[in-house]
């Protein structure tokens, strides 16, 4: 467990899955917390849970990171509501998959407007407050494929190593105002969505994972709360690998 107390984190699609596992780590180290999701249902959900695990205060801002304006004021506000602002985790993210010569020009921008531009709007809104308290830190949800490509992953792969550029980037820029910025590149993790796939499907990812099994959310949520403790303080423009061995 780490030391959150007097901090607070803004995560997106916090919701459900990894999001929300990281959501309630923060919250077991007494994080203030900033939830935002498409299913505000699943976040109200998650913040009883984080106020139950030891966050002070727990709030759900509705917003969509694609939108430029919408994410200034989601900072705005949540740095009038808390006094500050102090983590954000850019988790927020989907994928639509298709070989390439399928894929169609909305989906392609669509999975990169929420992945990749959204996270870059939301780092270059919160970076803001941070500079002038001259402390923060930054993690963003990359992924494996993001590092090793994946057929039939064009823009999801796309938007995931974009975001290990941004993060790279953003952190050499930010460092003089103590800002650290740093990204997680889970590999196959056990979710609603990797349960529904035939078991010959599951059989063939466990060969690629040397580890021989998949990751959990909570694993990827323990690395999350490292990066963004004081632990890590020496830490920036790093991408931490949590795939079981499966990409090295």
């Amino acid at each position: 467990m780490y030391d959150f107390k007097g901090k607070t984190a803004l995560i997106t699609g916090a919701a459900r899955g990894i999001g929300r596992a990281i959501a309630l780590e923060l919250a077991k180290g007494g994080a203030s917390l900033a939830l935002n999701d498409v299913n505000e249902a699943a976040a109200n959900e998650a913040i009883e849970l984080a106020t139950k695990a030891g966050s002070p205060k727990a709030r759900f801002y509705k917003f969509d990171v694609a939108d430029p304006a919408a994410c200034d004021k989601a900072v705005e506000a949540v740095v009038a509501d808390f006094g500050g602002l102090h983590i954000l985790v850019n988790n927020a993210g989907i994928s639509i998959d298709a070989l390439v010569m399928r894929f169609k020009d909305e989906d392609w921008k669509k999975v990169l407007d929420i992945n990749l531009t959204g996270a870059f709007y939301l780092t270059r809104s919160a970076c803001r407050p941070m500079m002038k308290q001259r402390s923060g830190a930054i993690v963003n949800l990359a992924s494996v494929v993001g590092e090793m490509g994946n057929a039939g992953q064009a823009a999801y792969s796309a938007s995931k190593g974009g975001l290990i550029a941004l993060t790279k980037t953003t952190a050499k820029e930010l460092a003089a105002r103590n800002i650290r910025v740093n990204a997680v590149a889970p590999g196959f993790i056990d979710t609603p969505m990797t349960q529904a796939l035939p078991e010959a499907a599951k059989a063939k990812m466990f060969e690629a994972i040397p580890l021989a099994r998949l990751g959990t959310p909570q694993d990827i949520a323990d690395c999350v709360a490292w990066l963004a403790s004081e632990k890590a303080s020496y830490v920036t423009g790093a991408v931490i690998k949590v795939n079981g061995g499966m990409y090295m």
